[in-house]
């Protein structure tokens, strides 16, 4: 019995510390954001050049690449330039490509203020990455999909999408994960 309650209490636990650690994110996005809007440019018809490499803009010593806008969902997230476990704890980050050569994607924690609801987007929802030059892409949902965590080929190489945004579901099992097509 005493085991038990010892299991309730740590799952309890973590619970709270994952709502703290998802609020607190949340927050440090929102502050990055509005960093962010001070800096970038007025926004501008993208110019397509795919040798043109993503400029970043450093910020409190990171590295981002622009602003991804889904107001369907009411999220404006920072990009970060690159991928990794720490850099995921503040904002979304570039997983692999780039918005210049059509196959950008983009990875982010489950946290309730990043990407956590995803999976509730609908087929023609806008979504919108303003790079740090300032030039807005407009993006549509075009396909929801579930992955496993193995198929990063998967994730990575589907040529057909302009823009992948993905996340790990409730408990990390598979990937909630959006394709979308650029608008003209």
């Amino acid at each position: 019995m005493v085991v038990g309650l010892l299991m309730i209490i740590a799952a309890l636990g973590l619970t709270v510390y994952n709502i703290w650690d998802g609020n607190r994110a949340g927050r440090e996005s929102q502050e990055v954001a509005e960093k962010m809007l001070d800096e970038i440019p007025e926004a501008t018809k993208p110019k397509y050049d795919p040798t043109k490499e993503m400029g970043t803009l450093e910020l409190d010593g990171e590295e981002y690449l622009g602003l991804l806008e889904i107001p369907s969902l009411n999220l404006q997230l920072p990009v970060m330039a690159e991928w990794d476990y720490d850099n995921l704890r503040t904002a979304p980050c570039r997983y692999s490509g780039s918005c210049f050569t059509n196959n950008l994607v983009i990875a982010g924690h489950n946290y309730s203020g990043h990407f956590r609801d995803l999976k509730l987007l609908d087929i023609g929802a806008d979504v919108y990455f303003t790079t740090v030059e300032g030039e807005v892409f407009h993006y549509t949902v075009d396909n929801l999909e579930t992955l496993n965590p193995t198929q990063v080929e998967t994730m990575i190489t589907a040529d057909n999408w302009d823009l992948t945004l993905f996340t790990c579901t409730v408990g990390g099992r598979s990937r909630c994960t959006v394709r979308c097509v650029e608008e003209d």
